[in-house]
């Protein structure tokens, strides 16, 4: 008897083949499967499981106003939400224990959408032509979604592309058999960093706060950890968030590739999630280490962290600005928002003597934090580096007070 039901869906109209054969690899590995149809045009020599009229129906609309629309985009676009849905809803169900998506760029789009439908824990894979292409941003992606080049695969099976096929459909398999899915046994609380090197409030804050109950994450908020820290919030896994590295902000802001989205910060506040926010590296825009560095910040001081990533330092008007993009998004939050400003720096770079240290356009950060923090935010000042220790005991004594007035759980 099988253990894992895997989900394969595809257009069955042109690439049955490819998709009959992961299902052949995953049976074959003791392991059953159910199918989706996401074709428009025709149709799959054997039924599939989900027809592309079910796909279709679930994305409000019919395989008939899809073809009448002329518009493969504007199809596609209803069989990706169709998909997404009705993946979710089977999920929910317990139909299936894994996902695999098969296709090129269009298949790949539909994907991304009905891998960001399914929560933390479930396996996703998509095989595709275009897998880790720049065209896919970031905020498209599953927080623990993966990728395989569908090396050879446009058109037809071949002996190469039965290789990124074969592992493909043993690693979704695998992954659905050995995955150990959150389990939210104790209050989860998100926090955010950019590493021990630049910023150690985790480290006295981790053990801490375990110490009271709390299950503890921490996400690193180079991109892709900005995005997972934001779609936890967003489905209300967190009991709290210490959003302690703001700086995806100031990459979205300055059009870094190292991005989170224009979302970012903004989740925990929808979901009314109590947050303590602070300033790590918010004076760093964060730029891929390989890229040329942008004309107007090619003379900028700055700290190359690996071939990867190098951080450029902000001037004081673009802080300014970022007090003010912080403070927009705060203002929205529904549930209560404390800000701990330490006046003395936000990473180890910037503190008085550093190499990135730049007091002049600290005390317009500050300033700007004075001037633009909404009425809905707390703001507290501290006289202190955001790495000493007073920081950490400060959001401490936030985390206290909530628990006390019973706006977090007791653990």
């Amino acid at each position: 008897m099988a253990d894992r039901t895997i989900l394969i869906v595809g257009t069955y109209d042109t690439k049955e083949d490819e998709l009959g054969y992961l299902a052949q690899v995953i049976r074959g590995q003791g392991g059953a499967v159910l199918t989706m149809d996401v074709s428009v045009l025709g149709d799959p020599a054997t039924p599939t499981d989900y027809s592309k009229h079910q796909v279709a129906e679930a994305g409000g609309a019919s395989i008939a106003e899809a073809i009448a629309g002329e518009d493969e985009n504007l199809a596609m676009q209803i069989m990706a939400r169709g998909s997404a849905a009705l993946a979710k809803r089977l999920q929910g169900e317990g139909a299936f224990d894994g996902v695999i998506v098969l296709g090129g760029s269009m298949g790949t789009d539909l994907a991304l959408d009905l891998c960001a439908a399914l929560p933390l824990g479930v396996p996703k894979y998509i095989v595709s032509t275009v897998s880790f292409s720049p065209m896919i941003p970031p905020e498209r992606l599953a927080a623990d979604v993966q990728m395989i080049l569908w090396a050879g695969g446009l058109y037809g099976l071949n002996s190469v592309c039965k290789a990124s096929l074969s592992q493909a459909a043993g690693a979704v398999l695998g992954a659905a058999r050995a995955v150990e899915k959150p389990v939210r046994d104790r209050p989860l609380i998100g926090m955010s960093s950019f590493g021990k090197t630049v910023l150690r409030y985790m480290v006295p804050l981790k053990p801490a706060l375990e110490a009271r109950g709390y299950e503890v994450a921490v996400f690193h908020a180079t991109g892709m950890g900005g995005r997972a820290f934001e779609a936890l919030a967003a489905e209300g896994a967190f009991a709290a968030v210490l959003d302690f590295a703001p700086q995806e902000v100031a990459n979205h802001l300055h059009g870094s590739a190292i991005s989170a989205g224009p979302d970012r910060m903004t989740a925990a506040g929808k979901a009314g999630v109590p947050q303590i926010v602070s300033i790590g590296c918010y004076d760093l825009i964060d730029l891929v280490g390989w890229h040329e560095r942008p004309a107007a910040l090619r003379d900028r001081p700055a700290h190359a962290h690996n071939r990867l990533i190098t951080s450029v330092v902000m001037t004081a008007e673009e802080r300014r600005g970022m007090a003010k993009a912080l403070c927009e998004r705060l203002a929205e939050a529904k549930g209560p928002v404390v800000f701990l400003l330490p006046l003395k720096g936000g990473n180890e770079w910037d503190r008085e003597g550093g190499p990135l240290s730049d007091p002049e356009a600290l005390d317009a950060f500050t300033q700007a934090m004075r001037d633009e923090c909404p009425a809905n935010v707390t703001l507290v000042e501290l006289d202190a580096h955001i790495n000493d220790p007073e920081f950490s005991e400060a959001a401490l004594q936030v985390v206290d007070g909530w628990i006390a007035a019973g706006l977090l759980p007791r653990a």
